[in-house]
């Protein structure tokens, strides 16, 4: 199936990780991609792999908290494909700390890097899909912005923002042929996950009603769906991928 024919599709932070799962499904299911990550290097081998699959793809660095950057990396997108059809705003990072420990610094950092990150992205992204009157926007929010977590102040904080954002979005843009919905994701299989103590790997996944941590093509498979024709009346929605961890 190629649903995204003739399409182009924006992931923030695909460098690797879940974002590099999703661009692959975009391009396996026919649109022309854009990788952008703050590592150059990153987007490159995901651009060039996903061409010798047989798709296309462009790859452009960006801060996504910078804002001249995230416009020039737009302009850029429609001088080049004319369009924006799809933006998943994935880009994150974490520093953690208990409460008392944390600093102003990883507070900001994290709030900056996962939440006004997608306020910067989205802006500039959705004054292109308004002049179309259609658009995908789809926010990576994360099991702790629904259901808080240790340590995860600074980032809970930033991962429920953005469903709040999402909602407030999806009631701005939808008079204008763009929807915006949220996943939140539970543990997830990455390279990142996989490098953890297996101690740790073992103690979440026994929180996990279904068994075991979730591969990325299975979120990348829910990011593909809303960003479909099939999602068009699924709008200011939060979807929770996380095998049962938590329900809403």
């Amino acid at each position: 199936m190629r649903r995204f024919e003739n399409q182009v599709a924006v992931v923030t932070g695909s460098g690797r990780g879940l974002g590099k799962a999703f661009v692959e499904r975009f391009a396996k299911e026919g649109a022309k991609v854009v990788v952008t990550d703050i590592n150059e290097e990153a987007c490159i081998v995901v651009r060039d792999e996903i061409i010798a699959a047989g798709g296309e793809a462009i790859a452009i660095a960006c801060d996504v908290t910078n804002r001249a950057q995230v416009a020039d990396m737009m302009k850029t997108i429609v001088e080049t494909y004319g369009q924006i059809d799809v933006l998943v705003n994935n880009a994150g990072i974490t520093r953690d700390a208990s409460f008392l420990k944390m600093t102003d610094d990883q507070f900001d950092l994290v709030i900056n890097t996962n939440m006004k990150s997608m306020f910067i992205c989205t802006q500039e992204a959705v004054k292109y899909m308004f002049e179309r009157k259609y658009g995908r926007v789809i926010n990576i929010s994360s099991l702790t912005g629904v259901a808080g977590n240790f340590g995860q102040t600074n980032y809970g904080a930033a991962k429920a923002g953005v469903i709040g954002m999402t909602k407030t979005w999806s009631k701005e843009f939808g008079k204008k042929g763009v929807t915006c919905n949220a996943i939140a994701p539970g543990f997830m299989m990455t390279e990142m996950t996989l490098s953890m103590k297996q101690e740790i790997i073992d103690n979440l996944i026994a929180q996990i009603p279904v068994g075991r941590g979730g591969d990325p093509k299975e979120l990348a498979g829910a990011v593909a769906f809303l960003a479909s024709g099939e999602a068009g009346f699924i709008n200011g929605a939060t979807l929770n991928v996380n095998g049962g961890t938590y329900c809403s």
